[in-house]
């Protein structure tokens, strides 16, 4: 690799870059808290799901979700193929912890 030794870098370079990274940081920590509020938000889906027995997934929401994550990130100039595979992450992820709260519920005595 060909780096720059960090001496030779201007500071207003230097200071720039610091500035964008901490600009970086805040939004990691509001992607973050933004995920756990996604999150408990579909673990109470989870909950309704399995105390009526409805199936973790719903695979004509997930279609219709995509469509308009897909559509989303086309108008916030973000690859839509990008958006897409982050949102079918989140989604294994939810269908995983669906089945965990399904089967927990499967294990409680009935009354």
């Amino acid at each position: 690799m060909n780096e720059t030794p960090v001496t030779a870098v201007p500071d207003e370079a230097r200071d720039a870059l610091l500035e964008l990274r901490r600009s970086i940081d805040n939004i990691d920590a509001a992607l973050v808290y933004l995920l756990a509020e996604r999150f408990r938000h579909t673990q109470a889906v989870g909950r309704l799901k399995a105390r009526y027995q409805m199936p973790p997934a719903d695979t004509t929401r997930e279609a219709q979700q995509v469509e308009r994550l897909r559509a989303l990130a086309r108008s916030a100039n973000l690859d839509p193929d990008f958006a897409e595979k982050f949102l079918a992450f989140i989604i294994k992820e939810v269908i995983r912890h669906h089945e965990a709260i399904a089967r927990h519920a499967d294990d409680r005595p009935q009354s």
